[in-house]
């Protein structure tokens, strides 16, 4: 069955119609050997604290998770008309959709930030005044990152809309690769502020905090009284408060991967495409699968994934492919790999892959359902929940694969 429910069109072509979508979306995953690249290059500033390393995989996951209400509510809502194809004088569910994203950042980064503090305090070894720079620096980076990936996530749908593509196919898949760069590159960029910059780095990054809460109070004042708004940031909070703690859960697991590593600088390397890959097959699942829904050709129960099958197969073959690749290329960039580095290494991820992805295309159908038939909107739930639970749940196949082909 294709995307858009054409019970005219053949499996076989369906499924080769989304492999080839599939395979264009997926391809950008790609660009986060780049950002594994920039993580394996500055392994020296993650060792100046114990919590550098906790906190990165959080913030990857939760501007994921951000990201992925975001691409979800948008892409229904040019299927069903809700939001036009335009950059400019959009309609009135865009924007209030625009301003919860602006508010549920600051939300998710105070959350997320006060674990942080509190797993390093317990499990990490940090101390109580480590607590204000885990925050600073974790509001800076989203704060940071926030006006650089939101534009690009519009463009890119408008952009896939207009051009014939399926928007559930294209836009997370190519955003969550682009984000996890521009997430990494923040990050980096924030700890460098604050580890070299002294007192300036200090006030540069309550600068940017500031300039996060200033925004999201005016988003209150303005939009606290709308229905459609409360509804979101209601309907949102349970998944903030659920993806919070999966993703310091996450960054736990990567610090005993780092342990057991080392300095392995391929799966560094890979680490950001593999997650951004994994989650990106749940995406393309559960994203397609909500459009189905609203558009009334897929029934809402558990036995329809008989119905979804082209979906499934198409993502799960294309992620394939690009494991291939990332493996290769990470081979490449680290000029002493040898043959046997690239068999061990294209195992690891094959293995990661058949663990992970199993798992995230059961998930993305049962959150779709679940939550349709509790009268919520999918969106606010389906990409969030997967892809916070796909860095989780791909971080400890990896550990697993790891520890099986060591």
């Amino acid at each position: 069955m294709a995307v858009q429910g054409n019970s005219q069109i053949p499996i076989s072509e369906g499924f080769f119609k989304l492999f080839k979508q599939s395979i264009l979306s997926l391809l950008f995953n790609w660009g986060g050997i780049f950002a594994g690249s920039l993580v394996a290059l500055n392994l020296g500033i993650f060792s100046l604290a114990p919590w550098t390393l906790l906190v990165y995989p959080g913030i990857l996951s939760m501007r994921g998770a951000i990201g992925g209400l975001f691409c979800g509510r948008i892409t229904t809502g040019l299927h069903i008309g809700t939001v036009k194809p335009v950059l400019f004088r959009n309609t009135r569910h865009f924007y209030l959709l625009w301003h919860a994203i602006i508010l549920l950042t600051l939300k998710s980064s105070l959350l997320m930030g006060t674990l942080s503090s509190f797993l390093g305090l317990f499990l990490l070894g940090s101390t109580s005044a480590d607590v204000l720079p885990i925050l600073g620096v974790v509001i800076a980076t989203m704060a940071i990152s926030l006006p650089l990936i939101s534009p690009l996530t519009i463009l890119t749908a408008i952009l896939a809309f207009s051009r014939g593509l399926d928007p559930d196919v294209m836009v997370y898949p190519v955003l969550s690769t682009v984000a996890d760069l521009i997430v990494t590159a923040c990050y980096v960029l924030v700890l460098y502020i604050f580890f070299f910059f002294g007192t300036l780095g200090s006030f540069l990054l309550a600068f940017f905090d500031l300039v996060l809460l200033l925004f999201s109070l005016l988003i209150v004042s303005k939009d606290a009284k709308d229905e459609e708004f409360r509804e979101t940031i209601k309907e949102s909070f349970f998944m903030i408060l659920l993806v919070t703690f999966i993703v310091n859960f996450t960054g736990l697991t990567l610090g005993k991967i780092a342990e057991t590593i080392g300095s392995n600088e391929e799966v560094y390397m890979v680490y950001p495409a593999l997650i951004d890959t994994v989650g990106d097959v749940g995406s393309i699942i559960g994203s397609t699968g909500t459009t189905k829904i609203a558009l009334g050709t897929l029934p809402p129960s558990i036995s329809s994934i008989r119905k979804h099958l082209a979906e499934i197969g198409a993502a799960w073959m294309s992620a394939m492919v690009m494991l291939t690749i990332y493996s290769i290329s990470a081979s490449i960039l680290k000029a002493s790999a040898s043959i046997y580095g690239f068999l061990h290494l294209t195992a690891l991820l094959y293995a990661t892959h058949f663990q992970a992805s199993t798992i995230m295309a059961l998930i993305a159908f049962i959150v779709g359902i679940y939550t349709y038939k509790r009268g919520w909107d999918p969106d606010n739930f389906v990409i969030p929940i997967e892809s916070s639970l796909a860095d989780s749940i791909t971080t400890i196949s990896l550990f697993i694969a790891i520890s099986i082909f060591g």
